[in-house]
Order: structure tokens, then C-alpha cells, then sequence
């Protein structure tokens, strides 16, 4: 391993009605669902924008525009997917990826192993790591209104 980089990501988004709750890949039943362009699922979505720093590449915003319909309700499994081939496309490989989901509810638990399995094909690695906590009912997640994720990832080559 001569090249070793890291990358963190965030990304936030609120509860909407009539949306599916997808993260991780994941859909989670739930009665209200991410809003946003695509399936909303602001796990992935914080992985890409790790994963596209560390690579040095712009940001999901960039390689993945709202204003392109062609990425209207698409998966962001498919995002994660097209985003590992601009990583390989630099030669890097996924060491470890590391992610923080912050909400009160619902509680995400026993999809995790699920969202890890999603993950790792993608990347290529076992070395998968998804925590959850809520924000002990303060602020915006406190309160039920949305999301906030956290990712940070370990690439080499």
C-alpha cells in the first residue's frame, strides 16, 4: 500500500409521507420515508460522498445532480455502485468503511446485518461497520423529523 487516503461524509434528510423509508438499501418499514431526488437513503448516500472525497472527486451532489431526472427515485445502491467504479477507476481499493446513523425512530437494529451485506458486495470488503443512536429527543432527529448519517472510509492502493 503505497497511496492510503480517508474521506468522511454526512448527509441529511427529512421524513416525508407517501416515501418509503429505504437506508442501507434497505427498506424499513416505517410510516413515513425519506424525502429527496432519489430513494432518499442518506446512509449510502453519506458512503459515497466518504468514499468520492478519499478518491478525490467531487461530491455526490456533482457526480449525481437532482436536477437530472434520470436519477429521479433511482436506488442508491446503484449511486454506491456507480461511484466505486469511479474509485477503481483511480485504482483504490475499500480498507474499511465506518458509519454513524443518528435517529429516534424507528429503530434500525435488526436490519443492519442486511444493510452490511448491501454494503460489502458493493465495496468489496467485510470490513463494514454500521452504528445507530438516536440524539436523546433533541434537535431535528430528537424531534422525528429526519436523519443524519455519518461516514468515513479507509481506501489504498
Amino acid at each position: 500500500m503505497d497511496d492510503i487516503r480517508t474521506g468522511t461524509g454526512i448527509d441529511i434528510h427529512s421524513f416525508a409521507d407517501n416515501r418509503k423509508f429505504i437506508l442501507g438499501g434497505v427498506e424499513i418499514p416505517y410510516e413515513k420515508g425519506l424525502l429527496g431526488h432519489s430513494d432518499a437513503d442518506a446512509l449510502l448516500h453519506a458512503l459515497c460522498d466518504a468514499l468520492l472525497g478519499a478518491a478525490g472527486f467531487e461530491d455526490i451532489g456533482h457526480q449525481f445532480p437532482d436536477t437530472d431526472m434520470k436519477y429521479k427515485d433511482i436506488s442508491s445502491l446503484i449511486l454506491l455502485e456507480k461511484t466505486m467504479s469511479l474509485v477503481r477507476s483511480r485504482s483504490y481499493k475499500v480498507m474499511n468503511a465506518d458509519c454513524t446513523v443518528v435517529l429516534q425512530s424507528p429503530k434500525i437494529y435488526k436490519y443492519i446485518p442486511e444493510m452490511k451485506k448491501n454494503i460489502s458486495k458493493i465495496l468489496n470488503t467485510e470490513n463494514i461497520s454500521i452504528k445507530a443512536t438516536t440524539s436523546e429527543n433533541l434537535g431535528f432527529t430528537g424531534r422525528g423529523e429526519g436523519i443524519y448519517c455519518m461516514a468515513s472510509v479507509l481506501i489504498y492502493k
